[in-house]
């Protein structure tokens, strides 16, 4: 596979499918370890955003993981659901050993349409025994303390991917053809198909708990598509991306519809020329992931690949310039959400890469890939490498920084440096307090967003400037609907008397909000069960906003 010419991050995409046909394994199930008291007591804790961090039970949460190619393909793909279609020892070990090498989330396809272990092998039709063995692997990684990133849809051939919907449709894929998918001009139908299967996955009730997909704290996060692009439609398409975020908004407030529950993310590369990684593919890095339905960014380094070809200190440069942007520039965790090297020593530059990512302020990472034999010889990590005991320390590290046990490494650098001058909208200087200009009435609109856990609950306020000039220090004024009360607030100063809040701009960033521009802060809060709600209105330094 080829984007542009040079060649896609490796052959890792690539059916694995014959190979597996001859590697299936029976692996004895290793015994579940125990989870660390604090992962224990979060278990049934949702992962959420709290303005540019992700947070479990209202604490920032900071994670290590992996990603799996072909684990729901564990299995013999025929004969009974329960001991001949799911090789549940093998998903088990699996795990385990997931489990051992401290992964926090792994990433893994939830996507095929294949017969060999088919999710939809036919338009609108959903394999039962496909469905019924990723069940078993949420199940099985549950019990092994490991949180999932199910990714709906893949951009690339292998398992099918967009191509097979578009031949559904009388369509034909290959690249750049199947950017056909992301126009609803070109191929409704695409549209329509995609929602289905987001319908029927996160709707879907597992077998063995009875619990729907979109109520499984075990979901740490879903991915839309596995690196998704609009290439080469036009040279304007290439640079701002406008088709393939209106496809994301569309397909981000489907999926927000049913499931309000969990994160969100789309699956980015990262490229860019801006970056020096890659060039521009219809996908930008900021203006897609600034949907409103998205809670992180990401981007998936692959720097010693031949059309990347960059140096440790140059990768570390462009792994800083994806946090810095995710968090000043669009105001939301960053996830690495695959990365890895070949032809180098690994070791050495995990060892650099993972303390720089931390130090930077890097919300989670995800290397690729984590296999149970050796099909991968290229970038395929197996139990035992040597490079996971620098992953183990990174892990611990991580755990560390989000207050949870189990850790044994020194705490990593404190997070992200102060924003650079040139990181965008939040990071202009600071206004004195006199100098605030007012926000002409109309040319305003906040979104609230809220988790809410009965007790406890926490609020994700976006504030959109819609006018035509800039707004100077800004104070936003609404209030609760009963006895809320903010415990914590971020990226914002508050101020409460009764039930209405004022939150302001901080003294050092955030503090102008640019024409056509936002701010983004979050808050944590106290309530009673039943009472809590959305505020009905806003007020921007003095002036009514509308709401989106």
């Amino acid at each position: 596979m080829h984007h542009g010419l040079r060649p896609q991050p490796s052959a890792r995409r690539q059916a694995l499918t014959a190979f597996l046909l001859a590697a299936v394994l029976a692996v004895a199930g290793l015994a579940v370890g125990r989870a660390a008291p604090a992962q224990a007591d979060s278990a049934d804790a949702f992962a959420t955003r709290c303005g540019m961090h992700f947070c479990l039970n209202g604490k920032e949460y900071y994670v290590a993981g992996a990603n799996t190619y072909d684990v729901f393909t564990y299995g013999g793909s025929y004969g009974d659901t329960e001991t001949q279609f799911m090789d549940k020892a093998r998903i088990d070990a699996q795990f385990a050993h997931l489990q051992a090498d401290k992964i926090d989330v792994l990433r893994l396809w939830m996507f095929s349409h294949e017969n060999w272990h088919g999710f939809e092998k036919s338009k609108g039709v959903y394999d039962e025994q496909e469905f019924s063995e990723f069940d078993y692997i949420i199940q099985s990684a549950k019990a092994h303390n490991v949180r999932l990133v199910p990714v709906f849809e893949n951009y690339w051939e292998a398992y099918g991917g967009i191509d097979t919907r578009l031949q559904w449709e009388g369509l034909s894929g290959g690249q750049p053809g199947r950017a056909a998918f992301f126009d609803k001009t070109r191929c409704p139908g695409c549209f329509t198909s995609y929602k289905n299967y987001l319908n029927y996955a996160l709707n879907r009730v597992n077998h063995y708990s009875g619990v729907k997909y979109k109520d499984d704290p075990t979901i740490f996060a879903w991915d839309l598509m596995n690196e998704p692009r609009y290439q080469d439609q036009s040279a304007a398409e290439n640079v701002n991306g406008t088709t393939l975020r209106a496809w994301v908004d569309e397909m981000g407030g489907y999926v927000k519809s049913i499931d309000s529950k969990h994160l969100l993310g789309v699956g980015l590369e990262g490229h860019g020329s801006a970056y020096g990684f890659g060039g521009d593919e219809g996908n930008p890095f900021v203006y897609v992931q600034q949907s409103p339905y998205l809670d992180y960014t990401s981007a998936h380094p692959y720097p010693t690949e031949s059309w990347a070809n960059l140096s440790i200190d140059r990768t570390k440069t462009l792994i800083r310039s994806w946090i810095s942007d995710s968090h000043d520039k669009v105001g939301k965790p960053f996830f690495m959400g695959e990365f890895n090297v070949n032809g180098v020593d690994r070791s050495a530059w995990w060892g650099q890469l993972y303390p720089d990512f931390e130090a930077a302020g890097g919300d989670g990472s995800a290397f690729w890939w984590y296999e149970d034999s050796n099909v991968d010889g290229k970038f395929g990590v197996q139990s035992g490498a040597a490079e996971l005991s620098v992953f183990r320390a990174h892990s611990d590290r991580m755990r560390a920084k989000s207050g949870l046990g189990g850790g044994t490494s020194s705490p990593s650098p404190s997070p992200s440096p102060s924003p650079s001058a040139s990181a965008g909208p939040s990071s202009s200087p600071s206004p004195s307090a006199s100098a605030s200009s007012p926000a002409p009435g109309g040319s305003c609109s906040v979104h609230y967003g809220l988790s809410d856990w009965g007790s406890t609950f926490n609020g994700d306020v976006t504030v959109k400037n819609t006018g035509s000039s800039a707004v100077n220090g800004w104070q936003l004024v609404f209030a609760f609907p009963g006895a809320q009360q903010v415990t914590n607030m971020w990226n914002a100063v508050s101020t409460q008397s009764g039930k209405q809040v004022t939150a302001s701009n901080p003294a050092g960033y955030n503090t102008v909000i640019p024409a056509g521009g936002s701010v983004n802060f979050g808050f944590s809060g106290s309530s009673t069960a039943g009472t809590n709600g959305v505020p009905t209105a806003f007020t921007l330094n003095g002036a009514a906003c509308g709401t989106y």
